[in-house]
């Protein structure tokens, strides 16, 4: 029988299957492979990407599954666009072609700037996630784990908050606060005086002064995290400043 005091029944080890099916290999049929580690990135910079095919055919490989879905989340881009896509989608899994780790970073080392100027934010995130596990250097891995985890948290707390009814850049009202006990014995978090947005975010920067290779994306990262009008850290200083306007 379950137990009904548990979250994940069987424990936190009984998503490791889940887990392993996600990260298996990209199969391909020939003609599929994942372009050469010499490839001409100016030349796929400056071809457009072909429409989606809608239906999708019957009888694709994974790699044509996955190429079909990006032509469709990447229309107007480019072949360049849609070459980093399958690198993260190869890199996101336990065997990937052996060159694409080497072909990833040089991507990102040598169109740093247009991959800033021309990938949505989505897949901007996608790209430091990935080199938690394929960085050169530790600074490297160690900020990208990092992102990985305020990224991954971010987006299951949003899409919760989403069904409360209320749009992303509404602040919650402080008459309205429930005050059960938060889980695990954490202390709460103060919304005049609390510390803990400076103490998650401010390190991460300071950090990126250090990463070679993820450095540059990291703060363009948190600038935008800054500018957007829908995250907790908004709502929460919208709470703050409401809350100082009532003293």
């Amino acid at each position: 029988m379950p137990d009904p005091d548990e979250t994940f029944p069987g424990g936190v080890r009984a998503l490791l299957p889940q887990y392993q099916k996600r990260r298996s290999l990209l199969t391909h049929k020939a003609g599929e492979e994942l372009a050469p580690a010499d490839v001409d990135f100016k030349v796929l910079a400056a071809q457009l990407l072909p429409p989606q095919i809608n239906p999708r055919p019957d009888g694709l490989s994974r790699v044509a599954k996955k190429r079909h879905m990006l032509l469709g989340e990447l229309n107007g881009q480019s072949e360049l666009a849609l070459l980093h896509g399958l690198l993260v989608s190869h890199l996101r899994k336990h065997t990937y072609p052996d060159h694409a780790p080497a072909l990833f970073r040089r991507l990102w080392a040598e169109e740093e700037n247009w991959l800033l100027d021309h990938l949505p934010t989505r897949w901007l995130i996608s790209a430091v996630i990935t080199f938690a596990d394929h960085g050169e250097t530790e600074a490297d891995r160690k900020l990208a784990q990092s992102l990985n985890i305020l990224f991954s948290l971010m987006k299951i707390y949003e899409s919760e908050r989403s069904f409360s009814g209320l749009p992303p850049q509404d602040r919650f009202r402080v008459r309205d606060r429930n005050k059960a006990p938060l889980p695990l014995g954490m202390k709460d978090f103060s919304v005049l005086q609390g510390d803990l947005e400076a103490n998650l975010l401010a390190p991460l920067w300071r950090d990126a002064e250090h990463a070679p290779a993820t450095g540059r994306l990291t703060r363009h990262l948190l600038e935008v995290l800054n500018r957007d009008d829908g995250t907790v850290f908004r709502r929460f200083a919208l709470m703050r400043e409401a809350a100082l306007k009532a003293r």
